[in-house]
């Protein structure tokens, strides 16, 4: 499947190395007053060549709307936006095309349909996500406007390093300043030279995004099989290189007992009790695992050293997709 939602539904198309990548947006309400401006400022977030801590891939990642806006509003109707690939170089992958990389979607991808492009590895490269981010702007919008919703994230940690982040008062501003996107004014700089170490290393790092949804109106999710927390997992776990995901206290929560739970002062459950928002902040962890190529097969294509750097963005853009569905 492409394609992801309910009621507020996108399908993302497009390879890594082809022409263009994108995404149709269905479902978005008329009359939101959209900036197109932000929906650019999110892509920007996620575009390679940032620094010298993510992939050198040179993209601009300019957006364009083709559809379902009028006069800088939504009429309702699908909105289709699409981004030109500038600078792939499918011959980089040229020496791969008779290889399965280890870690990666080749195996699978041949044994399921037959056939795959190995150019950077087609739709299984992060670059479809591209259409989940532009797709997430616009719900971030719906949110702003509808309920005054807010979602953010930022590295929690990278390998051994873990920050201490606030997640009632983080601003945006706190997570853009840093260059790796920990708002920890001691621990976002020991990060970012041990990214850099393992750059020049040919190595890569994992680590774990921490995400905060703020202002949430009571009563978002289901009570059986379409949870809240079920949904925010699934939209997580789709994402390329995610390995885990916990939401509240998470598996440290086995440790307690039942009387320290009688009360939500401390969110255990994350913002959501038997699957449905229950007001408090949505609070959740995704784990990301290293980027595979560099550290078990040298490739020519280019790759980042820590996926993690550019990955706040897209982990917001999909609790937004979540959330937006829920609210409608």
């Amino acid at each position: 499947m492409n394609t992801f939602g309910h009621l507020f539904r996108i399908t993302t198309w497009g390879e890594s190395h082809g022409g263009a990548v994108g995404v149709v947006v269905d479902g978005c309400p008329p009359q939101i007053n959209l900036d197109i401006s932000a929906i650019q400022f999110e892509l920007d977030r996620r575009r390679p060549g940032q620094s010298h801590l993510t992939t050198p891939r040179q993209e601009s990642d300019t957006v364009e709307i083709l559809s379902g806006v009028f006069e800088g509003k939504t009429l309702g109707t699908p909105i289709s936006m699409l981004v030109w690939n500038k600078d792939a170089r499918p011959a980089a992958y040229e020496h791969l095309k008779d290889v399965y990389r280890p870690s990666h979607a080749d195996f699978t991808y041949q044994e399921k349909y037959g056939i795959r492009n190995w150019q950077g590895g087609g739709r299984a490269s992060a670059r479809e996500t591209i259409g989940r981010v532009a797709a997430g702007a616009i719900a971030k919008q719906v949110l702003r406007e509808v309920s005054g919703t807010e979602t953010l994230a930022y590295v929690k940690q990278i390998h051994t390093l873990e920050a201490e982040v606030d997640a009632d008062t983080v601003t945006l501003e706190n997570i853009e300043a840093s260059p790796v996107r920990c708002p920890d004014p001691i621990v976002g700089p020991k990060m970012a030279e041990r990214i850099d170490q393992a750059r020049r290393d040919l190595d890569s790092l994992g680590g774990i995004i921490e995400s905060v949804a703020r202002n949430v109106p009571v009563g978002l999710g289901e009570p059986v099989f379409d949870k809240l927390k079920a949904d925010l997992a699934k939209a997580m776990m789709s994402l390329p290189a995610t390995m885990g995901f916990q939401i509240g206290s998470g598996f440290a929560g086995e440790k307690d007992d039942g009387m320290e739970r009688i009360r939500t002062r401390t969110n255990n459950s994350g913002g959501t009790q038997g699957g449905i928002s229950n007001g408090e902040n949505i609070l959740f962890q995704v784990a990301f695992k290293p980027t595979a190529t560099i550290v078990t097969l040298e490739a020519s294509g280019r790759h980042d050293p820590c996926v993690l750097v550019r990955a706040p963005a897209i982990v917001e853009a999909m609790a937004a997709l979540v959330l937006t569905d829920h609210l409608l």
